[in-house]
């Protein structure tokens, strides 16, 4: 195993995803990957608009990608003071989506996130990205229940 990419999205999943990841790039002196996704800004078009329109919503989408990258940025150095060294990396889009295509791109042996166990009917309205990743990945994908690590 070369290659670990986990997905995180700052809930209380975070915490196991990154502990189970970082240990098992420790244990096979793989690299490990971090990936937060920031989902896209409202599209104005379908209303006529344009984002220029509503320099508001900009301000926040840019404050946004600020936030989550010193946010990623500090789970990667709490993983750091465990013995490994995450790359980081900030997607925009479709969680799902983003996280297939950068499985793909990086060519990972392993996908680690977490579940948060809203139930089925969440599930259906929502989606999951843990159920999308299990039924669309090419690679091996482990499923961390919110609030658990693997030891």
């Amino acid at each position: 195993m070369k290659k670990i990419l986990a997905a995180v999205d700052f809930s209380n999943a975070t915490d196991g995803v990154v502990a189970t990841a970082s240990g098992m790039a420790r244990a096979y002196g793989a690299e490990l990957h971090l990936l937060h996704v920031i989902e896209p800004e409202p599209t104005y078009t379908a209303y006529g608009f344009t984002p220029e329109e509503f320099p508001a919503i900009q301000t926040f989408q840019s404050e946004i990608r600020n936030r989550a990258k010193k946010t990623l940025e500090n789970t990667a150095a709490k993983a750091a003071g465990s013995g490994v060294d995450p790359i980081i990396h900030l997607g925009d889009g479709s969680p799902l989506h983003v996280l297939l295509e950068k499985a793909e791109e990086l060519g990972v042996d392993l996908v680690v996130l977490g579940s948060h166990g809203h139930g089925i009917v969440a599930s259906l309205l929502l989606g999951s990205v843990a159920e999308g990743m299990i039924r669309k990945a090419k690679y091996p994908t482990l499923v961390i229940p919110a609030g658990e690590k693997l030891n």
